[in-house]
């Protein structure tokens, strides 16, 4: 969608529990019709590149997420108005739905583009858009794990797990375990320890081509790996899962004025 070009039909992706709506959803199809722009509510079946210029995302951060993981490779953005909790990914928030769609639909809209994970165990291959954690698969049972990056061991860390996210996921899982924030458009990831039992466990901030190895190397203990928060693959004892940032890109739509600092210091700061 070229810049400053004005939006002739969009997608519309709902919070999971229509009660948190309330009129929303009416809200924006009247801000529409008002502009002529035809809505499209992105139910199971799949949305074309071509089929629509971009996302609107009536939901809080996990619905935005979902959304980015959705139109992922199609390069359709994705712009969030947040019906959630933090909204930390969404530039409007649901009391200036109409001023912040006028606004996106007469072309003020900007794209950032965001970096992903690719995740393999084994055979399987999965992307990441906000973070990949490797975790113990019992509750209260710590797991060793052992970790290199670009190759070059570390050793073995006894702890709850490790978590790796993007520059979009670090103000998620990764933040609130003490890791390091990082800001849009670093081409890097940060690797968090969960509860580590070892004093030199700290954060990392690791750039592209630097991939992290994470054996599990706990005997009688197996590790479960989330990918976005959903439970992808198990890795038993001895085996290992490769995270390195990947190819393609998440695009996140926003206002000029919506920027990553006040988005934080609104989501954060605020009393």
């Amino acid at each position: 969608m070229p810049s400053g070009s004005r939006v002739k039909r969009a997608a519309v992706v709902l919070h999971g529990r229509a009660e948190a709506l309330g009129s929303g959803l009416a809200r924006l199809e009247a801000v529409a019709k008002q502009e002529g722009v035809e809505l499209v509510v992105a139910g199971e079946g799949t949305i074309a590149p071509g089929d629509v210029e971009l996302a609107i995302v009536l939901g809080g951060d996990g619905t935005v997420l979902r959304a980015l993981q959705r139109f992922l490779g199609t390069g359709i953005p994705v712009i969030g108005v947040n019906f959630g909790r933090v909204g930390f990914l969404s530039s409007i928030s649901k009391d200036d739905l109409e001023i912040g769609v006028v606004r996106v639909f007469g072309g003020e809209l900007e794209v950032v583009e965001l970096a992903t994970l690719e995740v393999q165990i084994g055979e399987q291959r999965f992307v990441a858009v906000n973070d990949a954690v490797v975790t113990s698969g019992e509750l209260g049972r710590m797991v060793e794990l052992e970790w290199s990056v670009g190759g070059e061991d570390f050793g073995r860390v006894p702890c709850d797990g490790l978590i790796c996210s993007t520059p979009s996921g670090s103000t998620a899982y990764n933040l609130s375990n003490g890791g390091p924030v990082l800001m849009w458009g670093l081409d890097a990831m940060a690797l968090t320890f969960v509860a580590p039992h070892d004093l030199r466990a700290r954060p990392f901030v690791v750039p592209r081509g630097r991939d992290l190895l994470v054996w599990n190397r706990t005997a009688d203990v197996g590790c479960v790996v989330l990918v976005d928060g959903y439970r992808v693959a198990d890795a038993g004892p001895q085996e290992h899962v490769a995270i390195g940032l990947g190819e393609q890109r998440s695009l996140l739509g926003t206002l000029p004025d919506a920027t990553f600092v006040r988005r934080y210091r609104q989501s954060f700061w605020s009393s």
